[in-house]
């Protein structure tokens, strides 16, 4: 039974609905989600529901028919992010993150076995993962290193920043492995050992529980419910496939399980597509279809040379194998709207020795090249000195940067007041779960004509600039009907490229900061159809702890993302929130739900400053939580993206 609570519910309320669940010998599971915060109580005994449903503070009881309740996504609606510490930070998965599993299908040598690891991390594993005990069918057959392989597999996760992983098939290998890595796999033969998962649920750690090859889906998930109600708190799911009648492939994988599991559990659910099939050929081509299907993850073997390895060896990808699948997972991921994860760089310190570390500066990442209006933008929010501005590629790259820690920030273009909504940014926040707007900055946009020493307006032929900077300069640019116009990446990138030209029948629509950083000469001024021509950008920057209430305490902008109802009068019902706390709406967006046809995701940006509830001293963390509390009983789902100070110059 799930015990859904109101959220006014008091302190007092949600004590005596304990007791009382207590004396009726109910175990109980809290979890606090986005939306709302529920019991769910497991126990022996009969309950009525109107019992419950009477007592204070109750909001409303789901009662759960399946025998799993805490894998249950009745239980919990929003998905499951595991965390997987170890000791270069944390790992997440699950959500729209991909994580990537992979190492040799047993430790043979430490050397071996950090040769692998180093080329692994290089090409995007974030888990390395082997097998110090295996179980052969020969008693005369490679059984594993033991303790060796285990002492191996730490040194190498530490050297190489991952966590690292090890299959247990017994307590006693349980209890020598706990103190040696960062995650615990039961494999399938497994999946029913109850008095392993019960050892393996007391010690905390992450597991990966594997999928029996005969078992349903659902007596996958009462295995899975036995490591949670033991307490274990990050669990993941594995489908390694099943037994079937063909015999061409070691076994069947079942990506229709896939698909039925993310529906019935908030758990994160990856796929070893070299444990199923067992032939290497078929690994990259089923991994991909497994990231299709909707898997948080994938895990496969991969050795160095897999013609020598002692185990697995038929069904290890070669190194090159695995670096050509992450460059296609990296490809197909922003199709099924995922973010494949990266791990914290590792650097080696003045003495050579590896590890992880962070410059004095902090590093503020933009899209273009220097002299775009986003340097711009980076320089005038910070104060000198503070951060280093450093140009990417595209807007996707600034918000993977961040997400991967290889900047502490990120300058984003979200809005301009003439061209409009920058919608791919909007998206990026969708699809990037793991970033936050931490500031914003809106700057006054002067474009200008610039050109090649020595050239004129009549030698121009070909203009480059970004397709917005196009778009605010169409007064200018209709009366030149005879010019060319090619999109660049950024206006800054657009004066790069006619300075590499240099040729006068080039020029770049840009600031006029550029003509002194590439040479160039200004041959018109304030093109712009409108001077009152403003960007506004928003600062991004990792969330991987919330933020105190003593660093937003000057806070005078909150934005959000939420999902209303797919009833009459959601929209309306959701937006009197607002209004009831006096907060002032400065922008509002709808943007397509990806695989729900005509729903949307609503952005809104809220000036906070002027509420009453600031005014009289209330902090903004504590007073946006009461809003969100509100605004969740007319949302289906809703993110805070960040409470924060805007400047504007």
């Amino acid at each position: 039974m799930v015990i859904v609570l109101r959220p006014d519910i008091s302190r007092k309320e949600k004590s005596d609905l304990k007791n009382f669940l207590t004396e009726k010998k109910f175990k109980i599971s809290e979890v606090r989600g986005e939306e709302e915060t529920v019991f769910a109580i497991v126990g022996k005994l009969s309950l009525d529901i109107r019992e419950v449903e009477l007592l204070p503070g109750v909001g409303k009881v789901i009662p759960v028919s399946n025998p799993y309740k805490l894998a249950s996504r009745k239980f919990k609606k929003e998905d499951t992010i595991v965390t997987l510490p170890f000791s270069g930070g944390s790992l997440l998965v699950g959500g729209n993150r991909l994580c990537a599993i992979a190492g040799p299908g047993a430790v043979e040598s430490k050397e071996g076995l950090f040769n692998c690891a180093k080329f692994l991390v290089a090409s995007g594993a974030n888990v390395l993962r082997s097998a110090a005990f295996v179980q052969n069918v020969s008693p005369y057959a490679f059984s594993g290193e033991g303790k060796k392989a285990l002492v191996w597999l730490k040194e190498a996760g530490q050297k190489y920043n991952v966590p690292v992983c090890t299959e247990v098939s017994s307590p006693e290998q349980l209890s020598l492995a706990k103190d040696f890595v960062d995650i615990i796999q039961i494999g399938p033969e497994n999946m029913s050992n109850t008095e392993l998962l019960k050892k393996t649920a007391e010690l905390s750690k992450p597991v990966i529980l594997c999928r029996s090859r005969s078992a349903t889906v659902e007596e996958f998930l009462l295995s899975a419910e036995f490591l949670l109600a033991g307490g274990s708190q990050n669990v993941i799911l594995c489908e390694s496939g099943i037994r079937t009648f063909e015999q061409m492939t070691q076994n069947t994988l079942d990506l229709s399980a896939v698909a039925l599991l993310k529906e019935l559990t908030h758990l994160p659910v990856i796929v070893d597509p070299s444990m199923a099939l067992g032939v290497r050929d078929k690994v990259p081509s089923l991994s991909l279809a497994s990231v299709a299907s909707g898997a948080d993850g994938i895990a496969v073997d991969v050795s160095l040379n897999p013609e020598k390895a002692l185990f697995g060896g038929a069904r290890s990808l070669y190194p090159d194998m695995f670096d050509k699948l992450m460059h296609d997972i990296r490809a197909l991921s922003p199709v099924v709207r995922k973010v494949v994860v990266n791990n914290p760089p590792v650097k080696k310190s003045s003495r050579g020795v590896e590890k992880t570390s962070a410059s004095k500066t902090e590093v503020c990442v933009y899209s273009g090249s220097p002299g775009a209006y986003a340097e711009q933008a980076v320089n005038r929010y910070f104060d000198e000195g503070y951060v280093k501005a450093k140009p990417v590629d595209s807007f996707a790259q600034i918000f993977q940067t961040v997400t991967d820690s290889k900047a502490k920030y990120g300058m984003v273009p979200i809005e301009n007041s003439l061209s409009g909504s920058v919608f791919q940014n909007y998206d990026n926040f969708l699809r990037f779960e793991d970033v936050d707007i931490v500031g914003a900055v809106t700057l006054n946009i002067r474009h200008a004509l610039l050109g090649v020493k020595g050239a004129s307006l009549e030698d121009v032929k070909n203009v480059y600039s970004h397709p917005q900077g196009f778009s605010q300069c169409k007064r200018f640019l209709d009366m030149h009907k005879n010019w060319t116009c090619t999109d660049s990446l950024s206006t800054a990138t657009a004066a790069k490229t006619v300075q590499k030209k240099a040729s006068k029948q080039n020029a770049a629509i840009a600031s006029a900061v550029n003509a002194s950083i590439y040479k160039l000469s200004v041959l018109a001024e304030d093109i712009a159809d409108d001077s009152g021509n403003f960007t506004r950008f928003v600062v991004i920057s990792h969330n991987k702890k919330k933020r105190r209430a003593s660093e937003v305490k000057n806070a005078n902008m909150a934005s959000f993302l939420f999902k209303i109802k797919n009833e009459p009068g959601a929209l309306c019902r959701a937006l009197s929130v607002f209004e009831s706390y006096k907060l002032n709406l400065t922008r509002l967006e709808s943007r397509p739900i990806h695989g729900e046809p005509w729903r949307y995701w609503f952005y809104a940006d809220a000036d906070i400053h002027d509420s009453p509830a600031i005014k009289n001293g209330e902090s903004p963390v504590s007073f946006i939580d009461t809003v969100i509390g509100s605004l969740s009983k007319h949302a289906e789902d809703i993110r805070l993206l960040g409470i924060y100070s805007e400047i504007r110059f």
